[in-house]
């Protein structure tokens, strides 16, 4: 309902601005309102009058016969104060009951590209907050109402690769492990021949040109590899509660002529020059070149990714690529090179990296926690907690539980801080009530499928018939105001791209709603009260198991 609310406050705002030359109407979020405007300080800049007198003048011009889910606004200063309605409180209450729905549909189609790991091993901790990150952004934008298609881009062609099989031919992939785990032991142990024995490194190059030329037998060593390792990957991924749409595999564009044309376009529309190794491209405003191919005729990941966002941008009317923050440069030369193929550039989300207390990671060292170490050891921790808590439950339940919760902090602790600040992964404070983090989140949503059910057992319902001019008391509205905003919360996400408002606002509102609970009685509360105040712990469940899923988190009935 915020953005009804918005809506009507940018509609009273325009008609009071009748008489005034403006570009913006300037509407924040307040802590002194629920929303404010503050076009009046840049009015005072034109029209050289004092900002109070003329946030007065416009508050004086605004039509409040035309108020609805508006009560009332007024002059603070500079500032113009609005505030919600008794009718749009009602309204939030019964918009929930009826279904948190997306306002829009078909809005268009969107790919995001996201994970994208090289397929020489499992995920570690450092391709986490890429994964959940684009997961959150696909969720979020479903919710608005976009068709939304997953990708997960597969290096196939990559030195990575052409190690991994050709270890693969020397050695067997060990069948007592998890399928990504045994390619990575055979990565781990070619490239450590390889650095005792250099002279195995052509036949190496070799397997690179040949999968790129198409050779039928290479290429089916290469796809056995890749897909023994991708059977791996996607297990990992479901246990994250994460699936993609599509798998692409760089080695099609090549194969399909696709980089060559997108060479050719580029050394006619472009500043290209041999430089005695490779053809280098000279982008404007990017000191370093563009390698667009290499002297012995193969392609490079950048030239690929060329022909990869042109086979994209004719399939969705927008793309969104997260990438780590060693891609920065990339993005920039992928943007200007895509210009000049007259290709839309991509949005992109770079992420910080994150770490655990220990340090750095590195696969091919053989020196990394992979994400299934990291989730079976979060679970372990999850499962001490939920005994520790709860040991009226029964050995099938408390696995379950802390699946849940073990998952929900790992998600949750990757998403919560904005992308571009990095993060250290910390089991402890992840799974810390106190702390606030997802754990938090979900005891709000089971205690208030506790509250229910013990209604519901004392033959008390949540009723259509409730007077919602009952809730009154300064815990109660603020809350119904913070379930208002889930919406506007969305539609901001979908433009800003930046998930970790989501799990600010999943911590938020779980601290409203226990701060109803503690002042508010419910099932003690008289029986008009206990009614309105039911549909308002309904509401806040809802609410709380829609913010979750859009997190990609569980919500528990009990903890």
């Amino acid at each position: 309902m915020f953005l009804e609310f918005k809506a009507e406050v940018e509609k009273v705002l325009k008609q009071a601005l009748a008489s005034y030359e403006y570009k913006d109407l300037e509407i924040v979020e307040s802590e002194h309102a629920d929303i404010a405007s503050t076009v009046a300080f840049s009015l005072a800049r034109v029209y050289k009058r004092a900002p109070k007198e003329i946030a007065e003048d416009i508050v004086n011009h605004l039509p409040a016969e035309e108020y609805t889910l508006i009560s009332h606004a007024v002059a603070a200063g500079p500032y113009i104060n609005f505030y919600v309605s008794d009718f749009f409180l009602h309204k939030t209450l019964q918009s929930i009951k009826e279904g948190l729905e997306p306002t829009e549909k078909n809005r268009g189609k969107i790919i995001i590209e996201h994970t994208s790991a090289n397929a020489d091993g499992p995920l570690h901790i450092g391709h986490l907050r890429n994964a959940i990150i684009g997961d959150v952004l696909a969720r979020v934008l479903k919710r608005a109402g976009f068709d939304v298609e997953t990708q997960y881009y597969v290096n196939d062609l990559g030195r990575q690769i052409a190690v991994a099989v050709w270890g693969a031919g020397r050695m067997a992939f060990a069948a007592d492990k998890k399928a990504d785990h045994a390619v990575a032991d055979v990565y781990i142990a070619a490239n450590r021949e390889l650095e005792e024995h250099s002279e195995y490194l052509n036949a190496v190059e070799e397997l690179m040109r040949k999968y790129e030329a198409g050779d039928d037998a290479t290429v089916k060593r290469y796809e056995t590899v890749v897909n023994t390792c991708l059977t791996g990957v996607k297990e990992t991924l479901k246990r994250l509660n994460i699936k993609h749409d599509l798998f692409v595999m760089e080695g099609e564009f090549v194969r399909s002529g696709a980089v060559d044309a997108v060479v050719n376009e580029l050394m006619q529309k472009g500043d290209v020059k041999l430089d005695g190794t490779a053809l280098l491209l000279q982008l404007e405003g990017i000191e370093k070149e563009l390698v667009i191919k290499r002297s012995d005729g193969t392609s490079l990941y950048t030239t690929r990714d060329l022909a990869y966002h042109r086979w994209k941008s004719n399939r969705c009317d927008r793309m969104i690529d997260v990438f780590g923050k060693d891609h920065e440069l990339v993005s920039q030369q992928l943007t200007k090179a895509l210009a000049l193929l007259s290709v839309k550039a991509p949005e992109y989300v770079i992420f910080e990296f994150v770490s655990l207390p220990s340090g750095s990671l590195s696969t091919r060292a053989g020196r990394y926690i992979s994400a299934d170490e990291l989730i079976e050891k979060i679970e372990e921790r999850a499962y001490e907690e939920v005994e520790k808590r709860r040991d009226d439950l029964d050995e099938v339940k408390k696995p379950e539980i802390a699946r849940m919760v073990g998952i929900g902090a790992l998600r949750y602790d990757m998403v919560k801080v904005s992308p571009d600040k990095h993060i250290v992964f910390d089991f402890d404070d992840a799974l810390d009530i106190e702390k606030k983090g997802a754990p938090f989140v979900q005891y709000s949503h089971a205690r208030a499928c506790s509250i229910l059910r013990a209604a519901a057992a004392k033959g008390v319902l949540t009723d259509d018939v409730y007077d919602s001019a009952l809730l009154r008391e300064d815990s109660e509205l603020e809350l119904i105001k913070m379930l208002s905003k889930f919406d506007y919360l969305i539609a901001g996400v979908t433009s800003d791209l930046k998930p970790h408002r989501i799990a600010k606002y999943a911590r938020e509102l779980a601290e409203y709603f226990n701060l109803f609970y503690r002042y508010c009685p419910v099932l003690n509360a008289d029986e008009e009260h206990r009614k309105a105040r039911l549909v308002l712990v309904d509401c806040a469940r809802v609410v709380l198991s829609n913010v979750l899923d859009v997190l990609g988190i569980k919500a528990p009935e009990e903890m």
